[in-house]
């Protein structure tokens, strides 16, 4: 169960990097795929700072936990993405539901699921 555990975390893992990177290097067209607009260059700034923080720094402390086998580094993606998941529920409260607003709730609880699970058959390891 931990190699599948950790075969999962690393995915994550990659997939956020990927998205990180993508921001980085095609601010504008990652943009479109999450329904932002920039605006002008400090808009595009923002886009290549922020966005790949976020998702770069998640990965990567994935990357670091599935690797090791080290249940802290995952409460960094964890807590990251409770974080981006209780955002969206504001959301939900302050702006509606559309449907396009379910889909990355769905990604980001299904990847606190994974990373929680791992976590917990981490912790009982040591």
């Amino acid at each position: 169960m931990t190699m599948i555990l950790r075969g999962l975390v690393a995915a994550i893992a990659l997939f956020n990097i990927a998205i990180g990177l993508m921001f980085l290097f095609n601010p504008a067209g990652a943009a479109a795929g999450f329904f932002i607009i920039p605006d002008g260059g400090q808009g595009m700034a923002t886009l290549r700072a922020d966005f790949p923080g976020f998702f770069i720094t998640g990965g990567t402390f994935a990357l670091i936990g599935a690797v090791q086998k080290d249940a802290r580094a995952l409460l960094v993606p964890m807590l990251l993405l409770a974080i981006a998941l209780t955002g969206r529920f504001v959301s939900l409260l302050a702006d509606g539901a559309p449907p396009t607003a379910f889909p990355p709730m769905v990604a980001e609880a299904v990847m606190i699921i994974v990373l929680s699970l791992t976590y917990r058959n981490f912790g009982q390891r040591r």
